[in-house]
C-alpha cells in the first residue's frame, strides 16, 4: 500500500512549553481511513498541525526527526507548498470560512490553487451534491453543522488525496454523521488518504481501517474494541434539584426570517425556573436561533417574548444588567476567551475570587491555569468558557454544544461539575447537543425542533424517542 504520510522520531514543543510530541513514528496509507483518538490536550491536533506544514511556519516551536509526504520531506518547506499535499478540515468550522456564500466558499482554495474557471465549477458542483449544500445559501446564516459540513466541502472541492479531520462530527447530527462517513469511505475506496481525529469514535470505527491512539507524547496502534470502550457509555444524571412552577421564559407564536428566509416558524415554549431544558434537532433546524433568542442576542421578526429575570427590562435586546444574570456558552469557544490567561478568563466576570477558584478546581483547570487560553486544544477552550461563565452565577445558563471535542472522562467531569452547581444555585439551564451520551444527563423536559417549528415537547422519553427514531431512520 502507498505511504502518504511518515513521521520518523518526530518529537516536538512549543515555544517555552512541555514537550507534546515524543519521538513518534507512524504511517499514513493511501487507501485508508486512519482513526487518531485521546484524551483532551494530548496532542491530536498538533499530529493534524505538523502534517498541514502549520507548524512551524506559522506556530512556531521546537521540531525534530522527519516527516515526509509522497515520499519527501516537508522540512523548509513554505506552507502554500504543504497545504496542496494535505486538505484540512479543522475543528473549529468560524476559523475557516472567509466568503459570504457557499459556492464562493468552496471556490476559494481552487482558485488559491489556479484551476480553470470550467474545472471549478465541476468542483463545487461534486463537492456541494455530496455535502447536501446549496451554492447560493448565505455562510452568515448557517447552523453550526451546516458550517461543517461547508469546510467539508471546501476541502473536497480542491481534490487534495489527503484529507485530515480535526474533530469532524463535532456540531453533525446522527444523520449527517453517517452521510460524512460513507462518503470518506468512498473516497477511501477511490485511493485518498484520510486521517480523521475524533472523541466520538462509536461513529467512526465501522469505517476505519486502522487506528492510532496517543498518549504522554507518544503514538501507538490499537485494537477497535480498545477505541470505542467508553464512546456509547451513557453519563450519568446527577442533578437532583426539582424544578419551580414559576414561568420564567415564554415565547408566543415567535418567528424569525432572515432576508426572506424563515428560520423559526409560530414557535410558543415555556421554560420553567429551575429546570433543564434540552432542545433537540437535526442540523440547521432552527435550534441555536432559537436559544439566541432566549438569550436575548437575536430580536424575533414576529410575536412575543415574556421573561421574568428582569421583569423591568423591555428591550429587545439583552443589556449588561441582564448579561449579569444570562450566561452563554457559544458553539465557538473563540468568540469568548479575551484574557491573558486561563486564570484571569475565569476571575474577569466572577461571584468572587474564591468561587473563580472553586470553579477552576471542578473544571480541573489548576495545572493550566496560566497558560494563555488560546494556546489551549479546543477541548480545553470549551471547559475554560464553562468554568468563566459559571463563576458568575448566573440565574440562566444557556449551552450550545457544551460537550464538542470532550473525551468520555472529560464528558463526566463537565456535565457532573454543571449538575453540581445546578444542584446548588437552582439555576435554569437550557442546552444544546447532538451527543446521545450526555442527552439525558442535560434533561428535565426535552423540545424537539424540526424546520424551524417546535415538533414536540415532553419529559426524558422525549429525548430518547428522538435518538431511538433518528436510529430507525439510520437503519431504513
Amino acid at each position: 500500500m502507498k505511504k502518504a504520510v511518515e513521521f520518523k522520531n518526530v518529537s516536538f514543543c512549543y515555544n517555552n512549553s512541555p514537550q507534546v510530541l515524543s519521538d513518534v513514528s507512524f504511517t499514513l496509507n493511501y487507501g485508508e481511513i486512519t482513526l487518531l483518538t485521546g484524551e483532551s490536550g494530548q496532542g491530536k491536533s498538533t499530529v493534524l498541525s505538523v502534517i498541514a506544514g502549520i507548524i512551524p511556519n506559522v506556530a512556531p516551536g521546537e521540531i525534530s526527526g522527519e516527516i515526509l509526504i509522497n515520499g519527501e520531506s516537508i522540512s523548509g518547506k513554505p506552507l502554500s507548498e504543504t497545504c496542496r499535499e494535505a486538505g484540512v478540515v479543522l475543528q473549529n468550522a468560524d476559523s475557516q470560512i472567509i466568503h459570504n456564500t457557499v459556492e464562493d466558499e468552496s471556490a476559494f482554495g481552487c482558485e488559491n490553487f489556479g484551476f480553470p474557471q470550467d474545472r471549478i465549477s465541476r468542483c463545487i458542483e461534486v463537492a456541494c451534491n455530496k455535502t447536501g449544500l446549496e451554492k447560493n445559501m448565505a455562510t452568515r446564516t448557517l447552523s453550526g453543522g451546516q458550517k461543517q459540513k461547508l469546510i467539508t466541502a471546501s476541502a473536497l472541492a480542491t481534490e487534495q488525496k489527503i484529507l485530515i479531520f480535526d474533530e469532524p462530527l463535532a456540531n453533525l447530527d446522527v444523520k449527517f454523521t453517517l452521510q460524512l462517513m460513507r462518503l470518506l469511505r468512498r473516497l477511501a475506496d477511490e485511493g485518498y488518504c484520510i486521517l480523521i481525529i475524533e472523541h466520538r469514535t462509536d461513529m467512526i470505527a465501522d469505517f476505519a481501517d486502522r487506528f492510532l491512539t496517543i498518549r504522554n507524547g507518544k503514538i501507538t496502534e490499537s485494537e477497535k474494541r480498545e477505541v470505542v470502550s467508553n464512546s456509547t457509555k451513557q453519563i450519568p444524571d446527577t442533578s437532583v434539584y426539582s424544578a419551580q412552577k414559576e414561568i420564567l421564559l415564554k415565547l408566543k407564536n415567535v418567528n424569525f426570517t432572515v432576508k426572506k428566509k424563515e428560520i423559526l416558524k409560530d414557535v410558543s415554549l415555556e421554560v420553567y425556573k429551575g429546570e433543564r431544558l434540552l432542545i433537540l434537532g437535526e442540523n440547521g433546524c432552527g435550534k441555536t436561533t432559537l436559544m439566541r433568542i432566549l438569550a436575548k442576542l437575536y430580536k424575533p421578526t414576529g410575536g412575543e417574548y415574556i421573561q421574568n429575570i428582569l421583569p423591568s427590562e423591555r428591550r429587545n435586546k439583552g443589556s449588561k444588567k441582564w448579561f449579569g444574570k444570562v450566561g452563554v456558552v457559544y458553539q465557538n469557544p473563540n468568540y469568548q476567551l479575551f484574557m491573558p490567561s486561563v486564570k484571569q478568563e475565569i476571575e474577569f466576570n466572577a461571584f468572587s475570587p474564591e468561587y473563580a477558584r472553586e470553579i477552576t478546581n471542578r473544571f480541573n483547570l489548576e495545572k493550566i491555569a496560566d497558560r494563555h487560553p488560546q494556546s489551549l486544544s479546543e477541548g480545553q477552550k470549551r471547559k475554560v468558557t464553562l468554568a468563566a461563565v459559571l463563576a458568575g452565577k448566573p440565574d440562566l445558563l444557556l449551552l450550545d454544544e457544551p460537550t464538542v471535542g470532550q473525551d468520555y472522562n472529560s464528558l463526566f467531569l463537565i456535565t457532573n461539575a454543571i449538575n453540581q452547581i445546578h444542584n446548588e444555585t437552582g439555576s435554569t439551564i437550557i442546552t444544546i447537543t447532538h451527543d446521545v451520551r450526555c442527552a439525558d444527563a442535560f434533561c428535565d423536559r426535552a423540545a424537539v425542533i424540526k424546520e424551524g417549528k417546535v415538533l414536540n415537547i415532553g419529559g426524558k422519553e422525549t429525548a430518547q424517542e428522538f435518538f431511538e427514531q433518528l436510529s430507525k431512520e439510520i437503519q431504513l
